[in-house]
């Protein structure tokens, strides 16, 4: 179905796994093509409550962007390639289901910003991050330089791409950038347990939390009526009522996503 992604569905978790090790996962234009088809398939399928992102083999999760594509390009060029990548990677962001980012090694450049775009981040021990842009002359430009700053603040996310130092696991989990470091041969099953962790939940309202976290970063939104609106939505719903007897009657709550 994808020319660079294998996928699989276990238990409602949608695995993406980029699939070019000999290129350390390199985004170029077909991995990006291919993750827009996915994320689509992620929206669209009922079968799907959260996907999982991760990279083929044991060195690399995302190792940066094709770079061989970028020499021919014009400014115009850059500016469209920027733009598409941006569009695919909010989608991400935008996503009512869960789609976690399981970080097994480098994710660099192309890869922390596809890394940062996902609602959470489990790190391997071995995984690195970094957005050294500027030792090609350039800078982050699939909202790195912005969702960076949203996650580890003005000084540490300058300093980073200034640098263009790596972050190890530890480093990055103390800044914030991830929230947990397991073994390498957990990663996969940790972040799969969380996520059957949050399928149990009412899937409007943890698509609804989503979309309130995303608008408290929305510069043109308001938060707090985005949430009084979404909170009163819930009580439209089958789910809350479900909820609300479930927990009266001490029992697990059987949810449908109606």
């Amino acid at each position: 179905m994808y020319a660079t992604l294998n996928t699989q569905l276990t238990e409602g978790t949608y695995l993406i796994t980029i699939n070019r090790p000999d290129k350390m996962n390199a985004l170029n234009q077909q991995v990006l093509a291919d993750l827009a088809l996915a994320v689509d398939e992620v929206y669209s399928n009922a079968g799907i409550q959260s996907a999982i992102i991760t990279g083929a083999g044991e060195k690399a999760f995302v190792a940066g962007a094709d770079i061989s594509e970028f020499l021919s390009l014009t400014p115009t060029q850059g500016a469209d390639l920027a733009q598409k990548g941006q569009v695919i990677f909010q989608r991400i962001a935008d996503s009512p289901k869960p789609i976690v980012a399981a970080v097994n090694g480098f994710a660099l450049g192309g890869g922390c910003e596809l890394a940062m775009a996902c609602h959470f981040r489990v790190a391997s021990e071995k995984a690195k991050f970094g957005q050294p842009e500027v030792n090609l002359g350039l800078i982050p430009g699939y909202g790195g330089t912005q969702r960076l700053t949203q996650l580890i603040g003005r000084g540490k996310a300058i300093e980073l791409m200034l640098t263009a130092d790596m972050l190890p696991a530890a480093e990055a989990l103390s800044w914030g950038l991830v929230n947990h470091v397991v073994a390498p041969d957990t990663l996969l099953s940790f972040t799969q347990a969380l996520l059957q962790k949050i399928h149990a939940k009412a899937p409007l309202a943890v698509g609804s939390v989503i979309q309130c976290v995303n608008a408290a970063l929305d510069k043109n939104v308001d938060g707090f009526a985005f949430e009084i609106n979404a909170f009163s939505e819930c009580f439209a719903t089958k789910d809350l009522q479900e909820g609300a007897q479930a927990f009266l009657e001490k029992r697990p709550a059987k949810f449908t996503g109606a």
